[in-house]
Formats: C-alpha cells, structure tokens, sequence
C-alpha cells in the first residue's frame, strides 16, 4: 500500500513539473487545481445526498446533528447522546399517529424476540435469531411436543414443513409455528427432520351450547389454528339440535390468522368477496366465499378487546346484512405489524397491511366496527354466563349477569 501510494504521489509531481515545462503559468495551475478540488467536492457532497435519500433528507439529518450538538454544548447537566437518540427514534415513529407501531431500543428489541419465542409454549420451546441465519433454541420444556420430537436446546432451525427460514425474521416464523399448533408439522435443523405433534395438547377455543331459546350460542376466544374448522362443527353440531338462530360471541377475542376466520366467513356467507389484504402499494390479496351458506338470524357479539380478525368477522357479517353486530365498539387494530431490524441492533415495528371489506371500509381508519345495537355490561366477569340457567317467559336465560348476551338471545327470539 505505501509503495503504491508513493508512485501515486511521483506520478502527480511529474504532472505538475511538465505542466511548467511547457510555461503554463502559476495562476493556471491553481485555477485548474481549484476546479479539481471542486469537482471532488461536488461528487463527495452529491454523494453524500445519494446515501441519505437526498438533499431533505440530508437536510433534515443535518438539524438533528446540529440540535444534538448544541444541546450537548449548552445544556447544563450531562447528555448521553444514546439516550437522545432513542428518544428521537421513538419519537419518529410515534410521529406516525399509529399505536399499533413503536421503536425498540436493542436491549427491548432482544426482549421481544425472547417474548415472541416463548409464544410457542404450546409445543415447548423458545428460539431466538441466529446471526447466521436461522434460529437457535433456546430452551425445550420436557414432556412437550418439542421435547418428544428431540429437540435440544442449542439447535439452529432452519426449515418449518420445507419453508426456510434463514431468512425470516421472528414474526415470520411465529405465523407458521401458530399456522400448524393443532396438526403434525416438521422442523429441520440442517439435513436432520423432526416431526413436532401439537394434535395431542391442542385446545379448543371455540365453546358452544343451545339456549334455552333454540338459539345456537357459539365462543370463538381466539382465531388461531383450527379455531375456523371448530368453529364450523361447532355450528353443525347446533344444527343437528335443531337450532333455529345463532350466536357468535367475539367478545375478548384478541384475533389470529386471516386463514382461520376465512374458513369461518366462508361457511356462513354466499359467493363473493369477503375481505382483502391490502399492503402500502395497494397490491390487494382478495379472500372470497363459495356458493354455499347458511341463513339462520344470528347476532355477533363484541366489545373493546375484540382485534384483528375478530373484528372483521363481525364487519363482514355486518355489511353484508347476514347479522345483527350487539355489544360496544371494537379497537379497530385491523392492520398487521412487522418488524424491521436496524445496524445497531434496534428494530422497529410497524403496520404494513390492513383488512379491507368488500366495500373497501378500512376499519382501522373508520374506528373499528360499531354495534348496530350498543349495551355495556354492568358486570364484566359475567360475559358467556348463561349455561344451566332457567327461561324467562319469553324463553331467553334471564338469570344470568351477561346483559350483552341476554339481549341477543331476546333479540333472536
């Protein structure tokens, strides 16, 4: 490298020396040094615009350098411009307006990738980001789907059912772990294949009974693996008891997978159009319904803890005029998140996608669903408590505390 560097430097004095050979005065030579230097200068500073996007974002960049470095200058107690720089991060995203997106430092962004990994506690394991692709375990809870499939702590998983993952980040792999918690599915760490059997601890979310009413009351806690199908036999099993109406109780239900609530949707609307994913370009991914359907009255019960798919469960029976939608106003958090990991280890997470109707109401802009018919419990901790309890005369369960739930079961009667 030296010696380069001098022949670099020889090569420029021999220049300068014919360039006075041939009388070229003084002047011209600095006037042409000059143009050198500036043009260098240009490219470095156009440069410079490139790599952050151009001359506002240079711009901007350049006054929270300059705040950062008068504050340090002038503010009485000590700056740790670490801090200020999280703050300012936070602060970027939270200039968003969407609660739904937040930034973390890189000590919260490794709390949530060991939150996110203890997710999978029904099969038993915790993972987190291996640094050269892939995701080590962590740990394996014995007895576990996990822990009969012998997997040990320390692996690097790098397929789910031949899906890699050496490059997806957590979210992804949590979707296709909680895609397949009711079924058989295999991880591969390397060439070697382990079969993971969830069927076995799988638990229902879906609780059902018929009222006293005839009508076919139907619980959906959550709208994770295998909740659309229970919820369809749930429903066919009202049927086979004669139920003349339904009642779907959304209440509380945090949301899941588009998949699981399209079964449902499918299964009880006509053909057409159900709902779309729509991503910031307006690439649309359409999810529609068969021929058959079933027409029984029905009510949808919500409430403030109802998200995601839930939500849109009961804004697709709702628009479509296929049921009455009783409770309180829902979250309107219909739009998916995904993290993004920056050099130094923070990430943020944003909104990248949002459900639409049939008719294009995006509920995460319009507020969330609202009722047809508004009521509040007096007694939170009564919602779903109707099982066992006598007729009224009119024939709904008047003894229980669920004010929300008796409405429904009086409307529908």
């Amino acid at each position: 490298m030296r010696n380069l560097l001098q022949c670099l430097l020889d090569n420029i004095l021999d220049f300068i020396s014919a360039i006075f050979n041939v009388g070229i005065r003084l002047k011209y030579v600095l006037a042409l040094l000059i143009l050198f230097t500036g043009g260098a200068v240009a490219l470095t500073y156009n440069q410079m615009l490139n790599n952050v996007g151009g001359r506002t974002d240079y711009e901007e960049a350049m006054r929270y350098i300059a705040l950062k470095d008068l504050i340090e200058e002038h503010f009485i107690d000590p700056v740790d411009r670490s801090s200020m720089t999280d703050s300012a991060s936070a602060s970027i995203v939270a200039g968003l307006g969407d609660k739904w997106s937040y930034y973390m430092t890189p000590d919260e962004y490794k709390s949530y990738q060991l939150y996110s990994s203890n997710d999978y506690s029904d099969i038993g394991i915790s993972m987190i980001k291996y640094a050269d692709g892939g995701f080590q375990i962590v740990s394996v809870t014995p007895g576990t789907p996990s822990a009969n499939a012998g997997l040990t702590p320390g692996m690097i998983i790098t397929a789910i059912d031949d899906v890699s993952v050496l490059n997806s980040d957590i979210d992804d792999v949590r979707i296709l772990i909680r895609s397949r918690l009711n079924t058989q599915f295999n991880i591969s760490v390397g060439k070697d294949v382990y079969t993971v059997d969830c069927s076995r601890v799988y638990s229902s979310p879906v609780v059902s009974r018929l009222e006293k009413t005839m009508a076919g009351y139907v619980q959906i806690k959550n709208f994770e693996a295998g909740s659309g199908a229970d919820a369809v036999s749930a429903i066919e099993n009202l049927l086979s008891q004669k139920a003349v109406a339904l009642c779907i109780d959304v209440r509380g239900n945090a949301g899941g997978l588009p998949g699981e609530v399209a079964t449902l949707l499918d299964y009880l609307l006509p053909s057409g159009e159900l709902f779309s994913q729509v991503d910031k370009e307006g690439h649309k991914t359409v999810t529609r319904s068969d021929a058959m359907s079933l027409q029984l009255p029905m009510v949808v019960l919500v409430d403030s803890n109802s998200y995601g798919e839930a939500e849109l469960l009961a804004a697709v029976l709702q628009e479509k005029g296929w049921a009455t939608v009783m409770g309180e106003a829902t979250s309107g958090m219909t739009r998916s998140q995904e993290t993004f990991e920056l050099e130094d280890g923070s990430a943020i997470r944003l909104s990248t996608k949002s459900y639409l109707t049939a008719n294009g109401v995006d509920l995460s802009l319009s507020g969330g669903v609202i009722p047809t018919t508004i009521i509040h419990n007096s007694d939170p901790n009564t919602v779903g408590t109707t099982s066992g309890t006598l007729g009224d005369s009119d024939g709904t369960a008047s003894m229980s505390g669920d004010e929300q739930l008796m409405a429904a079961l009086k409307y529908l009667s």
